[in-house]
């Protein structure tokens, strides 16, 4: 036995004799927290070197065409890294974690925990429009995964310490312990009992305690609330918010389409050539649009209008305050088409900061529009709202948005516009788009995990498990008494599948059609199967969901159904073994 699995062993066995289930789970979680803490301190750091050593080292000193070239060499690298060094597809990091937790039991591939680590940073460190939350957010699952499989968890625990992987890679990056719980709750649809809490508590914290080592206070958005909530702003607040609505329907439906687009290439060579060249030139004409945009937010946020808008290569007058909400609603629009060509460009990355970019440009400019026109509000709070619009309309997480924008910027007083503009934007971009960017796919293909318990234990179900094999097959050809002799006589059940010689299946035959004459032997000879088959009440393709499953056994009052495969025959799933594995799951996920 290797030295690795020895201790490994003895780690086991002590932990059996002296830790219960409950408290082993808790040392996990802040094991799993630290763990992606670390991660994403590593993703941050790099992503950092790359930016100042390409935006201040080069970009600064030589010409600002280099927004056009950096983000292609990046793409470029990326490119090669996935096809010589990983070998596999990276993928979105919250989708692909979503996928993993209600197709495969949680159980993420090894790969996915350096993957990211490697190909975000590049990404965005070289400029490419997107942000680094779901790389984030991709390796502190993959590393939860893996330590719950080294310690032979359960796969409900798997579940929960990947919710506690996610809630530490959130807090970490944000340093916002309690909005990484509600994200984590939110997104991955974990229960909200004491069970889970306490587990999602201690990785939150461990992750932000690592975050303070490697960063000390320093934080992403360097901004303390000043101006408190006015009610004569209520009004101001509520268009606000039907604003940021259609910001949100905008912005996905952008990233819809232009994903689509981008789908009509097969190679990855020519996704690359066109995005890479699309995002080059849009970097190069609207500079802001570079990396995440921190600078950006963090300037508009502390009024610093002409600093914000520092880099654009054009000889306009900064003070025309129309002219300066002209190329903000500018940067906002092409903010959703930039991050969306990098991602389908083949860069690595999330959406998450690009919905903060894009809400913290919008509120900035509803704000500047009011008092341009006589009003009096605050345009830091306005932008802080603006940011809370866009993440709870394009992530459909309105919880999460509120407090991740009360608690790293200490907005807490401004809770009521926070909710207020949360809820309108939320309800408005959900009833246009019924999905998020993270999920939309998965709930085309019926995998979507939600708080819908009997939903999501449908959905764990594998088919493959629910098929039975030994049903004796007959042809349409086969004379009555050779499917006596060679089907009925040889089989405990009462249903038989008729294929042809391809196993195309055709229809079945049932005892109790042929007992009336099964004996009669003038019959043998002269009746065929084809005559005594009939059709299924239903038929299971292989493809179905569990829950699709379940109703064509309502509708059909069966207590056997055939699946095929394409056309071709693979077997019967039964009511009863269905309720038996649905029970059984869910015992599994429940308990």
């Amino acid at each position: 036995m290797p030295t690795k699995n020895k201790y490994l062993k003895q780690i086991l066995l002590w932990r059996y004799q002296f830790i219960s289930e409950r408290q082993f789970i808790y040392v996990l979680s802040v094991l799993v927290g630290l763990l992606a803490g670390l991660g994403t301190a590593v993703l941050k750091n790099l992503t950092f070197f790359f930016e100042n050593l390409l935006e201040g080292k080069f970009i600064k000193d030589f010409h600002h065409s280099l927004y056009f070239i950096f983000p292609i060499i990046g793409l470029i690298i990326v490119f090669y890294i996935k096809k010589k060094v990983i070998k596999k597809e990276i993928g979105h990091g919250i989708s692909t974690t979503l996928h993993a937790v209600s197709k495969k039991n949680g159980i993420l591939e090894k790969y996915k925990m350096y993957a990211s680590l490697i190909t975000a940073p590049i990404t965005v460190g070289f400029g490419g429009s997107a942000g680094l939350q779901g790389p984030a957010v991709s390796t502190g699952a993959a590393l939860g995964s893996y330590v719950s499989q080294l310690f032979h968890m359960s796969s409900k625990t798997r579940m929960l310490l990947i919710g506690c992987a996610t809630a530490g890679a959130m807090s970490s990056m944000f340093k916002a312990p309690v909005a990484a719980i509600v994200f984590a709750v939110e997104i991955f649809s974990l229960d909200l009992a004491f069970a889970s809490l306490v587990p999602l508590l201690l990785a939150s914290v461990s992750a932000v305690i690592t975050s303070y080592f490697f960063f000390e206070r320093d934080a992403l958005f360097g901004f303390q609330l000043i101006d408190t909530f006015q009610v004569k702003d209520v009004l101001y607040y509520i268009i606000l918010g039907l604003g940021t609505g259609v910001a949100s329907v905008y912005f996905s439906k952008i990233y819809f389409r232009i994903t689509k687009f981008f789908n009509y290439f097969k190679k990855r060579i020519h996704r690359l050539i066109i995005g890479g060249f699309a995002i080059g030139l849009m970097l190069y004409l609207i500079p802001p649009l570079y990396g995440e945009g921190y600078g950006l937010i963090n300037n508009l946020l502390n009024g610093n209008t002409t600093d914000a808008l520092a880099t654009l290569p054009y000889n306009v007058d900064l003070t025309n305050i129309w002219i300066v909400i002209a190329f903000l609603i500018l940067i906002a629009l092409f903010k959703a088409i930039s991050m969306t060509t990098t991602f389908a460009a083949g860069g690595v990355g999330g959406i998450f900061i690009p919905t903060l970019f894009m809400g913290a440009s919008l509120g900035n400019v509803f704000a500047k529009i009011i008092n341009t026109l006589g009003g009096n509000v605050s345009e830091s709070n306005f932008t802080l709202i603006g940011m809370t619009g866009l993440m709870a309309g394009v992530l459909h997480a309105p919880l999460t948005a509120i407090f991740l924008i009360a608690e790293i910027t200490g907005g807490y007083d401004l809770f009521v516009p926070l909710m207020l503009v949360a809820a309108i934007s939320f309800a408005f971009t959900k009833y246009f788009i019924a999905n998020s960017i993270y999920t939309s796919e998965l709930a085309r293909r019926g995998e979507l995990i939600t708080h819908n318990k009997d939903k999501n234990v449908m959905m764990m179900m594998k088919i493959d498990r629910l098929i039975e094999n030994n049903f004796k097959t007959i042809y349409p050809e086969m004379l009555l008494g050779d499917m006596l002799k060679s089907a009925v006589a040889k089989s405990t059940r009462n249903i038989f599948p008729v294929t042809n010689s391809e196993k195309v299946f055709l229809g079945i035959v049932l005892l109790d059609d042929i007992r009336p004459f099964m004996f009669d032997t003038e019959m043998y000879n002269n009746v065929t199967v084809e005559t005594l088959m009939k059709a299924a009440p239903e038929i299971i393709f292989y493809e179905d969901s569990v829950t699709e499953i379940m109703k064509k056994f309502k509708t059909s009052d069966a207590w056997n159904l055939p699946v095929v495969q394409g056309d071709k025959y693979v077997g019967f799933i039964s009511k009863s073994k269905l309720l038996t594995a649905y029970r059984n799951k869910l015992i599994e996920v429940t308990t």
